[in-house]
Parts: C-alpha cells; structure tokens; sequence
C-alpha cells in the first residue's frame, strides 16, 4: 500500500513541475512580446533608407543569377555523375601530351588516358606530332580504373569501331585520300587509312605496272589514293592510286589535244597494231589512230603488209572527236597527187580534192 501511494505522490509531483516550467516559458514569451510596439515593422518599413530598399531589390536578381548559372551546369553535373562502363565509346577533350600517353577531359569525375599503344596500329604513329591540346578525340574504355584513379581508353579501339563505316563511305564516293607507304609486301606495299592496315597492289601504285625490286623505293612516299575494297567482316582494304593517275593523265591529255589542228601534218612512230589500224605515237603524250582504210590507197587485210611497229610515218590529223585523234597517211598521198595534177592539168572546178590517181589519169589525152 505505502509503495503504491508513494509511486503516486512522485506522479502527481512530476506533473506540477511540467505545469510550472509551461508557466515560465509563456510569461517569458508574454514579457517579450509586450516589449515589441505593435507598429514596430511598419516603423521599420518608413525608417529604412531609399539604399536599403534598391539593395533588397538588387538582391533578386543575383538569386536569379545564380540559379542560371546552376542550370548552365546541369548537364555537366549530370554527366559528372553519368555511369560509364568498358567498351562505351567516349568523346573529349584532349588535355595533355606526352610522348607516351594522352590525357582527355570528358567532363566527369575523373580525366581519361590514353596509353601510346592503345593510339593506333599504325608503328609510324607518333602522339607529339599527331596530338595537341584542345583537339577533340574518341576512344573506348577499356577499364574504368586503370588504378590510378583514372579511366583507362583506347583510341584504336573505338577507331576500329568507326573506321570501317568511314572506309565503306570513302569507297561509295571516290573521295581521295593521301596515305603514306609504311611497308612493302610481295606484289604491293602497305598503308594505313583510317587506322586500318590497307594494301596497293604494285599494279595499282602508278600508271604502268610497278616491279618487285622497285617497291622498296616507295617507302615513306605520300600517294593521293581512292579505296576499291573496304570489307570489314573480311578485314581487307584495297587502295589504288592508279584511277587518280589515269584521270590526271585524261585531263592532261585533254588539253593537249585542245591546242592540235585538224590539218596538222607531223611525224610519229608506230607503237601497235591492230586488225583495225595503227596507233601512232605522235609525242608529247599524244598518240592517234591510224585506221586500216587511212593507211593506203590500195585496199589491205592488215596494217601490218605496209606498217611495222616501231617505224617512222609521216601522218596527217583528219579528225579530232572526245579527245581522240584520227590520223591519215593516204591524206597525204591523195595531196601529193592532186599537186602534181594541179601542175599539169587544170582540175574540174567540181572536182573534189581527194580525187582518186585512178580518176585523175582517166581525163589524161595524150598527144
């Protein structure tokens, strides 16, 4: 019974207390607020000077700055926090050079590295002369942490990855492209395009086939060159200079014809023969054809019963059409003929210049 009684009046004690220590706290804050005149802010408002009143409103402004400023951050905080993972392909900023590695900056928590030969393929590549500060470039990540705290890349890697989609376009196009001879192979040399290891087969390095012993002499030549292959489930790249060559030679070609005359009388050298005439080398790249119906008078099976290749003919130019020359060798002995007849004889006024010696000594009377 006492205990119960006891446990009662220590109740009813720690209640008092409670009720007491409520009392202070309201005097308090009663006492506090008597203090305070009831116009105490609107005194404030009319004591307070013009200055603080364009400081307040200048204020705001500043506020909106700064959360134009956060939002002109945003997405670089996003991308700070943006998870990466090996074989994401990542494009920044290079940072830093060296001769055996390259630093990127991609906007993250962290810079990214790229080790020399995780560069490229290419065993000429040099990052001082290829690489500078500023320059934008993409690599793969290899490992998010290469233990330094930084994110280990590989330019070839993600240069693999693109290259061959960019090869696939330059052969739909035909775009040249200047690479540089790093290697010779049996029947061809080396160079890279790309990133990618590509092959010119010695037939397609110049204009006239190239021979095995001659294909040292191309190294570390530049050659403008165009692909003809790129299959990238095959690994094979196929360059060529020889169409670049070839149109270079045409366009050449072309405005040297522009300055020939038709009429033009001149000597060139027989290259060959076909069934169907003779292809005459006139000089200084020009060259025509001497047609089997243009090389005689008399009618003939060959060109080969009157000419041999290498020999030595007069020609005169009958025709010039896309560029191609057309030669005449009976012009000229039908030209011979009318001169002497002309000598003799007084012509027909109707009578065409290329009338035939048969013709011609049929109006002869002979005294």
């Amino acid at each position: 019974m006492e205990e119960t009684k006891n446990q009662e009046i220590a109740e009813n004690t720690v209640s008092e207390a409670k009720e007491e220590l409520k009392e202070i706290q309201t005097d308090d804050v009663m006492k506090k607020t008597e203090e305070i005149p009831a116009d105490n802010s609107m005194e404030k408002a009319e004591e307070a000077p013009a200055s603080d009143t364009a400081a307040n409103a200048q204020e705001a402004p500043a506020d909106s700055a700064a959360e134009e400023t956060m939002a002109d951050y945003a997405e670089e905080l996003e991308a700070s926090f943006k998870q990466i993972h090996e074989g994401d392909i990542l494009t920044g900023t290079v940072i830093g050079v060296s001769e055996t590695e390259i630093t990127l900056d991609f906007g993250y928590y962290t810079d990214g590295i790229i080790h020399l030969e995780d560069t490229s393929d290419d065993p000429t590549f040099s990052i001082k002369n290829s690489i500078e500060p500023g320059q934008t470039l993409s690599a793969t990540v290899i490992r998010r942490d290469d233990g330094a705290g930084h994110i280990l890349l590989s330019m070839k890697e993600a240069a693999a990855v693109m290259a061959w989609e960019r090869l696939e376009e330059l052969q739909k196009s035909q775009k040249n492209i200047t690479v540089k001879i790093s290697g010779v192979t049996k029947g061809g040399a080396i160079a890279y395009a790309e990133g990618i290891r590509g092959f010119i087969p010695a037939s397609k390095l110049a204009l006239g086939y190239v021979e095995e012993n001659d294909l040292p002499d191309w190294l570390n030549k530049s050659l403008e060159v165009r692909v003809i292959t790129a299959d990238e489930e095959e690994n094979r790249l196929v360059l060529s200079a020889k169409e670049i060559l070839r149109e270079a030679e045409a366009e050449e070609r072309k405005q040297r014809v522009s300055n020939v005359e038709i009429g033009l009388v001149t000597e060139g050298t027989v290259d060959t023969l076909k069934p169907y005439g003779a292809f005459v080398n006139l000089g200084n790249g020009l060259s025509g054809l001497l047609h089997i119906s243009q090389i005689s008078q008399q009618r003939i099976k060959h060109p080969g019963v009157v000419l041999k290749e290498g020999q030595t003919v007069k020609v005169k130019i009958i025709g010039i059409k896309d560029g191609k020359i057309s030669l005449s060798m009976k012009a000229l002995e039908d030209a011979s003929a009318s001169e002497i007849v002309e000598e003799t004889f007084e012509m027909p006024e109707t009578e065409a210049a290329t009338t035939s010696l048969g013709s011609l000594f049929a109006n002869i009377k002979l005294n």
